[in-house]
């Protein structure tokens, strides 16, 4: 940090559960470097996978790691403020420069400023008074018109003269071609510089050669002879070997001429000169002692490359022969040996393509001095033609950089929903929801074990457009409604950053809770859900048990004898009259309690049981819903967050959206398909008066009903629940009177 700078004062705002800076003017970008990093939201990201001008964001990372780091962002503020000459600007995020902006009190603002007029000019806009990137996207077009560019390659355009072009020309002959910034082709000084080293080494090695007849018996006619001579040798060779061994040995004749069974294999075929069982077969025929015919009797498949033989070798240094005996062949050899020691030592073989005269014409002239004079001038402009690049990276910054360090430095696009972070791929339509946290993900299994630890529940989609076949993986965050009808499987529509649709399939799911909705109602699924399991098993078990029933009655022989009637399980009904009398007990203690309470006060008592029910999962999804933390899902995706970035129950909500009617709608609530309504407040009532009837019965109601329909007074001594009383204690034995008379 510069300790000379007077202390930036910062503001800050509140989101997320964190304090975040506010970048509200262009003093605030260019003194980045005094903001703590511990206050940045974030300290690094790729720059790829963003929706955001990825050759911006290779401008950024300078080291060009794929990552953009604080360093580098506060550099790149700290140039783009410096380029202009109000920073504010660059909170407008516009696409186009006006010149005016530039700083040309900064030398290189100066050179940039130069550079935009010039490119301008270029393109027959010599009057506009802003830039943009399509002005500066096209190199070619900009330097269409012009010889020197800078870029150190002059095309043969450049040259003033026509032998000038024409040796330019000759170079990419040999060389290839560079590319202009005009996009002609062109050389540059290392091809330049090779092309007249090497024609100087070509040249020098042919003056080896020239005047000595040993190594050029024919002059410039000697490499077509020994060329005829190489092209034949081996099979030349071979023929005298062949015919020396047959003087050796005459029986072998037939074999050296590779008659029988050899013929047989290929006398069927279509044949042809060049047939490659002909061309295996000797020169000619093989005889002891036998000369080598030129002319005739020779192998078909080589006719052709005999007749050149003797026309380009044999006739100009043996003289007009017919044939050639062996003897004759090797002189023939011997003569051209100097010739092929010397071939074999050549050097510039590059520049052989357009021959020795012509080397040495160029060497004649001075276009060696003047493509080197016009390589010069053309670099001579470099610095100009490379503030091209420096115009189109303020272009850029012009635009995006604000946008950058409002989703780098702070989280301010996310966290004010006016407008995309970006890092929000799109938005996905699914179960009547909509969610606009969506990221891309390249590997979901790598992703998902560090974005676990968000708290959010989160569901990665395969993504496909099924017009262009392209394909991704998103994450999607779940942040209202329940997830009852979340499962893998579901599809959905994706709608990415431009509008365009992919269909996208669930296809791996981290569960967390979602909202308090959700928690609230979650006992009372759960019983359902344990009820409807229970209810499924013990109809399978019955199932299950009636099917083998019915087999093996049907598999065994009929009973001779009447069945046995039925034996009661004491054991069982006794089980189920204590689970009935126990269901019955807390019931009758549950209404009992209730119907005791004033009326008024029994809607409270019934609201009361049903928080106590919920009450445990709200408090327990509350405190997971206001950990949520979207720094784990960044930092899976190569992010280096800076804070724990909430997503607490108000915010997840505007995240995700449920499907509701618009204002004002009106609704027409008859369903012509609806299910048959059925009597259920009679069952409500039925059930009501079955507990409570039983209640009475057993006298779990004789605390508070009157004394007049107390079972122990209804019922007497009948009653359930009677107790006879105890015995008195201390009894006097009972005096008897009589009326009868004393004797």
């Amino acid at each position: 940090m510069n300790g000379n700078r007077p202390k930036h004062i910062w503001k800050f705002f509140r989101a997320g559960g964190f304090d975040q800076v506010k970048l509200e003017s262009g003093s605030d970008l260019a003194n980045l470097d005094q903001l703590d990093l511990k206050l940045w939201v974030a300290l690094a990201c790729p720059t790829r996978g963003l929706e955001f001008d990825n050759h911006t964001l290779d401008l950024v990372d300078t080291d060009h790691d794929g990552r953009v780091r604080a360093p580098e962002v506060i550099a790149a503020a700290k140039w783009a403020t410096d380029m202009l000459k109000n920073p504010d600007d660059l909170l407008k995020g516009s696409p186009s420069l006006p010149l005016a902006t530039i700083n040309d009190a900064n030398p290189e603002g100066k050179q940039i400023l130069s550079s935009a007029k010039q490119i301008l000019t270029n393109l027959g806009k010599k009057d506009a008074t802003s830039i943009d990137l399509d002005n500066v996207s096209d190199t070619a077009k900009i330097f269409e018109a012009t010889a020197f560019n800078g870029d150190g390659i002059i095309p043969a355009e450049a040259a003033e003269n026509e032998a000038t072009r024409a040796v330019i020309a000759d170079i990419i002959a040999c060389y290839g071609a560079e590319t202009d910034r005009s996009g002609k082709p062109g050389v540059n000084q290392a091809k330049a510089d090779q092309f007249f080293t090497e024609a100087q080494t070509y040249s020098d090695w042919w003056k080896q050669a020239e005047g000595d007849k040993n190594i050029l018996p024919l002059g410039e006619a000697t490499a077509a002879a020994a060329a005829a001579v190489n092209t034949v040798k081996a099979k030349a060779d071979d023929y005298f070997t062949r015919c020396r061994f047959a003087a050796f040995e005459p029986s072998s004749l037939a074999a050296l001429n590779r008659q029988e069974p050899e013929q047989m294999q290929f006398a069927v075929k279509d044949l042809t000169a060049s047939t490659p069982e002909i061309v295996a077969f000797p020169l000619a025929q093989i005889a002891g002692g036998k000369a080598l015919p030129l002319i005739d009797g020779v192998n078909p498949a080589w006719a052709v490359t005999l007749g050149t033989l003797k026309s380009a070798a044999v006739v100009p240094l043996l003289g007009n022969k017919n044939e050639i005996t062996e003897a004759d062949w090797n002189s023939l050899v011997a003569k051209l040996a100097s010739f092929e020691t010397w071939s074999a030592g050549k050097v510039g073989a590059s520049v052989e393509k357009i021959g020795l005269k012509r080397v040495r014409e160029i060497f004649a002239g001075k276009s060696r001095d003047e493509i080197t004079a016009l390589l010069a001038r053309d670099i001579a402009l470099e610095p100009e033609a490379n503030a091209i690049a420096a115009v189109e990276k303020l272009i850029r910054f012009n635009r995006d950089l604000y946008t950058l360090c409002v989703n780098f430095v702070c989280f301010k696009n996310f966290y004010s929903r006016r407008a995309h972070a970006i890092f929000q791929a799109g938005r996905l339509y699914l179960d009547q929801r909509s969610c606009d946290l969506c990221l891309t993900v390249d590997d979901s299994v790598k992703h998902a074990t560090m974005a676990g630890l968000a708290g959010a529940f989160l569901a990665y989609l395969d993504c496909t457009r099924k017009d262009t076949a392209e394909k991704m993986c998103i994450l999607a965050v779940f942040s209202q409604g329940d997830d009852d009808s979340l499962m893998v499987g579901r599809n959905g529509i994706f709608y990415d950053r431009k509008g365009r649709d992919y269909d996208a399939t669930i296809t791996s799911i981290i569960a967390n809770p979602i909202s308090i909705r959700q928690a609230i109602w979650a006992p009372y699924k759960k019983l359902m859900r344990f009820i409807e399991e229970q209810v499924a098993k013990r109809a399978a078990n019955a199932d299950a048990a009636a099917t083998a029933n019915l087999q093996s009655t049907a598999s065994s022989p009929a009973p001779s004898t009447t069945p046995a009637p039925n034996k009661i399980d004491t054991g069982t009904l006794a089980a189920i009259g204590l689970v009935l009398s126990t269901l019955m007990g807390a019931l009758g203690v549950i209404f009992a309690k209730l119907f005791g309470l004033p009326a008024w006060e029994i809607p409270l008592a019934i609201l009361g049981i049903l928080i106590a029910i919920s009450l445990p999962s709200v408090i327990m999804a509350w405190l997971k819903l206001r950990k949520r933390n979207l720094g784990p899902i960044l930092d899976a995706n190569g992010w280096a967050v800076n804070t724990k970035a909430k997503i607490n129950v108000p915010f997840g909500a505007s995240l995700t959206k449920v499907a509701a009617l618009p204002p004002g709608s009106k609704r027409d609530l008859v369903d012509p398909f609806a299910e048959k309504k059925k009597p259920w407040e009679l069952f409500l009532a039925l059930l009501i008066i079955i507990v409570l009837a039983t209640s009475w019965y057993f006298g779990k109601l004789d605390k508070v009903v009157p004394v007049k329909i107390k079972t122990t007074t209804v019922f007497g001594t009948n009653a359930w629940d009677y107790v006879p009383p105890p015995p008195p204690t201390n009894a006097v034995p009972a005096v008897v009177f009589t009326n009868a008379p004393v004797k």
